[in-house]
Protein backbone atom coordinates (compact mmCIF):
# COMPACT_ATOMS: atom_id res chain seq x y z
CA UNK A 1 0.00 0.00 0.00
CA UNK A 2 1.23 3.19 -1.25
CA UNK A 3 1.91 6.45 1.77
CA UNK A 4 -1.10 8.29 0.91
CA UNK A 5 -3.34 5.38 0.20
CA UNK A 6 -2.79 4.22 3.70
CA UNK A 7 -3.00 8.25 5.02
CA UNK A 8 -6.30 8.01 3.50
CA UNK A 9 -7.38 4.99 5.18
CA UNK A 10 -6.37 6.22 8.55
CA UNK A 11 -7.80 9.51 8.36
CA UNK A 12 -10.82 7.59 7.53
CA UNK A 13 -11.10 4.90 10.37
CA UNK A 14 -10.53 8.20 12.61
CA UNK A 15 -13.01 10.58 11.31
CA UNK A 16 -15.62 9.74 13.53
CA UNK A 17 -16.43 11.43 16.31
CA UNK A 18 -16.20 8.22 18.70
CA UNK A 19 -12.93 7.21 19.49
CA UNK A 20 -11.99 4.04 17.13
CA UNK A 21 -9.41 2.53 20.41
CA UNK A 22 -11.47 3.75 23.28
CA UNK A 23 -9.94 7.20 25.38
CA UNK A 24 -8.72 4.66 28.37
CA UNK A 25 -5.06 3.67 28.27
CA UNK A 26 -3.66 0.19 27.43
CA UNK A 27 -3.88 -2.24 30.93
CA UNK A 28 -0.43 -2.89 29.68
CA UNK A 29 0.74 0.30 29.68
CA UNK A 30 -0.98 1.12 33.03
CA UNK A 31 0.45 -1.89 34.67
CA UNK A 32 4.26 -1.00 33.88
CA UNK A 33 3.92 3.09 34.04
CA UNK A 34 5.58 3.34 38.22
CA UNK A 35 8.76 2.24 36.27
CA UNK A 36 8.52 5.93 34.51
CA UNK A 37 9.54 8.84 36.61
CA UNK A 38 8.21 12.10 35.97
CA UNK A 39 9.32 14.33 34.23
CA UNK A 40 10.82 12.33 31.96
CA UNK A 41 10.99 12.64 28.51
CA UNK A 42 8.57 9.52 26.47
CA UNK A 43 7.57 9.32 22.91
CA UNK A 44 4.77 7.48 22.15
CA UNK A 45 4.78 5.59 18.53
CA UNK A 46 2.04 5.68 16.57
CA UNK A 47 -0.86 7.08 19.24
CA UNK A 48 -3.33 7.42 17.22
CA UNK A 49 -6.28 9.52 18.63
CA UNK A 50 -3.85 9.88 22.33
CA UNK A 51 -5.45 7.67 24.89
CA UNK A 52 -1.85 6.67 25.83
CA UNK A 53 -0.19 9.94 25.33
CA UNK A 54 -2.61 11.47 27.67
CA UNK A 55 -2.40 8.75 29.98
CA UNK A 56 1.40 9.17 30.48
CA UNK A 57 1.17 13.05 30.23
CA UNK A 58 -1.53 12.95 33.49
CA UNK A 59 1.48 10.79 35.78
CA UNK A 60 3.94 13.87 35.12
CA UNK A 61 5.63 12.52 32.17
CA UNK A 62 7.18 15.10 28.88
CA UNK A 63 5.33 13.49 26.36
CA UNK A 64 5.65 13.71 22.09
CA UNK A 65 3.01 11.76 20.54
CA UNK A 66 3.86 10.87 16.75
CA UNK A 67 1.00 9.11 14.16
CA UNK A 68 1.00 9.42 10.92
CA UNK A 69 -2.66 10.82 10.42
CA UNK A 70 -3.49 14.42 11.40
CA UNK A 71 -7.37 13.63 11.73
CA UNK A 72 -6.33 11.35 14.99
CA UNK A 73 -3.59 13.96 16.46
CA UNK A 74 -6.54 16.72 16.34
CA UNK A 75 -8.63 14.30 18.43
CA UNK A 76 -5.48 13.52 20.72
CA UNK A 77 -5.17 17.49 21.16
CA UNK A 78 -8.88 17.34 21.83
CA UNK A 79 -8.43 14.35 24.62
CA UNK A 80 -5.67 16.43 25.82
CA UNK A 81 -7.45 19.24 26.29
CA UNK A 82 -10.20 17.72 27.91
CA UNK A 83 -8.21 16.02 30.71
CA UNK A 84 -6.31 19.09 31.37
CA UNK A 85 -2.65 18.18 30.28
CA UNK A 86 -0.28 19.21 27.74
CA UNK A 87 0.74 16.70 25.05
CA UNK A 88 3.32 17.63 22.31
CA UNK A 89 2.20 16.09 18.77
CA UNK A 90 3.85 15.67 15.93
CA UNK A 91 2.18 14.33 12.64
CA UNK A 92 5.04 12.23 10.82
CA UNK A 93 5.60 8.75 8.73
CA UNK A 94 7.90 6.54 10.56
CA UNK A 95 8.90 5.16 7.36
CA UNK A 96 11.20 9.12 6.87
CA UNK A 97 11.56 9.88 10.77
CA UNK A 98 14.37 11.33 12.00
CA UNK A 99 15.23 8.96 15.76
CA UNK A 100 17.89 11.68 17.06
CA UNK A 101 20.33 10.13 19.54
CA UNK A 102 19.51 9.31 23.20
CA UNK A 103 16.57 11.94 22.99
CA UNK A 104 13.98 9.91 25.47
CA UNK A 105 13.90 8.22 28.54
CA UNK A 106 11.38 6.28 27.65
CA UNK A 107 9.53 4.35 24.08
CA UNK A 108 6.25 3.51 24.37
CA UNK A 109 5.37 1.38 21.31
CA UNK A 110 1.37 0.09 21.86
CA UNK A 111 0.11 -2.17 19.10
CA UNK A 112 2.48 -0.41 16.65
CA UNK A 113 1.96 -3.09 14.42
CA UNK A 114 0.90 -1.18 10.91
CA UNK A 115 4.45 -1.69 10.20
CA UNK A 116 5.78 -4.58 7.52
CA UNK A 117 8.97 -6.64 8.63
CA UNK A 118 11.35 -4.01 6.71
CA UNK A 119 9.93 -0.71 8.52
CA UNK A 120 9.41 -2.49 11.78
CA UNK A 121 13.27 -3.37 12.28
CA UNK A 122 13.79 0.18 11.16
CA UNK A 123 11.81 1.44 13.99
CA UNK A 124 13.09 -1.07 16.52
CA UNK A 125 17.05 0.13 15.41
CA UNK A 126 14.99 3.77 15.67
CA UNK A 127 13.95 2.78 19.41
CA UNK A 128 17.95 1.63 20.23
CA UNK A 129 19.49 4.78 18.91
CA UNK A 130 16.88 7.56 20.34
CA UNK A 131 16.73 6.13 23.76
CA UNK A 132 18.84 7.12 26.44
CA UNK A 133 21.30 4.94 28.48
CA UNK A 134 18.92 3.23 31.08
CA UNK A 135 16.20 4.07 29.17
CA UNK A 136 13.20 2.17 28.67
CA UNK A 137 11.23 0.63 25.97
CA UNK A 138 7.55 -0.66 26.58
CA UNK A 139 5.59 -2.38 24.06
CA UNK A 140 2.26 -5.01 23.65
CA UNK A 141 1.27 -6.49 20.52
CA UNK A 142 -0.29 -9.26 18.83
CA UNK A 143 1.51 -12.54 17.95
CA UNK A 144 1.11 -14.65 15.09
CA UNK A 145 -2.20 -16.62 16.87
CA UNK A 146 -4.28 -13.39 16.59
CA UNK A 147 -4.97 -14.11 13.09
CA UNK A 148 -7.46 -16.90 14.55
CA UNK A 149 -9.00 -14.39 16.88
CA UNK A 150 -9.64 -11.49 14.53
CA UNK A 151 -11.17 -9.42 17.31
CA UNK A 152 -8.15 -6.49 16.25
CA UNK A 153 -4.91 -5.83 14.55
CA UNK A 154 -3.35 -6.48 11.48
CA UNK A 155 -4.02 -9.46 8.89
CA UNK A 156 -0.43 -9.65 7.45
CA UNK A 157 1.50 -12.58 9.27
CA UNK A 158 4.64 -10.57 8.70
CA UNK A 159 3.20 -7.40 10.97
CA UNK A 160 2.99 -9.92 14.02
CA UNK A 161 5.43 -10.20 16.98
CA UNK A 162 7.32 -13.75 18.45
CA UNK A 163 9.40 -13.68 22.03
CA UNK A 164 12.22 -14.25 19.65
CA UNK A 165 11.97 -11.63 16.96
CA UNK A 166 11.66 -9.10 20.07
CA UNK A 167 14.70 -10.54 21.64
CA UNK A 168 16.95 -9.92 18.59
CA UNK A 169 15.34 -6.45 17.90
CA UNK A 170 16.90 -5.56 21.43
CA UNK A 171 19.31 -8.16 21.98
CA UNK A 172 21.96 -6.50 24.67
CA UNK A 173 18.76 -5.07 26.45
CA UNK A 174 17.67 -5.41 29.92
CA UNK A 175 14.43 -7.78 29.78
CA UNK A 176 12.50 -6.69 32.76
CA UNK A 177 9.27 -7.93 31.03
CA UNK A 178 8.75 -10.75 28.47
CA UNK A 179 5.51 -12.83 28.61
CA UNK A 180 3.01 -14.36 25.80
CA UNK A 181 -0.69 -14.71 27.07
CA UNK A 182 -4.01 -14.75 25.97
CA UNK A 183 -6.36 -12.11 27.39
CA UNK A 184 -9.83 -10.05 26.86
CA UNK A 185 -9.32 -6.87 25.88
CA UNK A 186 -11.54 -3.70 25.43
CA UNK A 187 -10.37 -1.02 23.52
CA UNK A 188 -13.51 0.68 21.86
CA UNK A 189 -14.25 -0.94 18.36
CA UNK A 190 -10.96 -1.40 17.45
CA UNK A 191 -9.74 -3.88 20.19
CA UNK A 192 -12.27 -6.42 21.07
CA UNK A 193 -11.92 -9.70 22.32
CA UNK A 194 -10.04 -12.69 23.31
CA UNK A 195 -6.57 -11.70 21.82
CA UNK A 196 -2.90 -12.47 21.45
CA UNK A 197 -0.69 -10.78 23.33
CA UNK A 198 2.86 -10.41 23.55
CA UNK A 199 4.20 -8.05 26.39
CA UNK A 200 7.93 -6.73 26.95
CA UNK A 201 9.65 -4.08 29.10
CA UNK A 202 13.68 -3.78 28.60
CA UNK A 203 16.25 -1.33 28.89
CA UNK A 204 18.95 -0.26 27.50
CA UNK A 205 22.48 -0.46 28.90
CA UNK A 206 23.83 2.04 30.38
CA UNK A 207 26.62 4.74 29.27
CA UNK A 208 29.78 2.68 29.58
CA UNK A 209 32.31 4.55 32.96
CA UNK A 210 35.10 6.45 31.12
Amino acid sequence: MQAGEALARWNARFQGEDYLFGTAPNAFLVAQASRLQPGCRVLAIADGEGRNGVFLAKQGLRVLSVDFSPVALAKARRLAAREGVELETECADFARWTWERERFDAVVGIFIQFADAALRSRIFRGIRETLKPGGLVITQGYRPEQLRYGTGGPKELDHLYTTAMLREAFDGFEVLHLAEHDDVIREGSGHNGMSALIDLVARKPPASRP
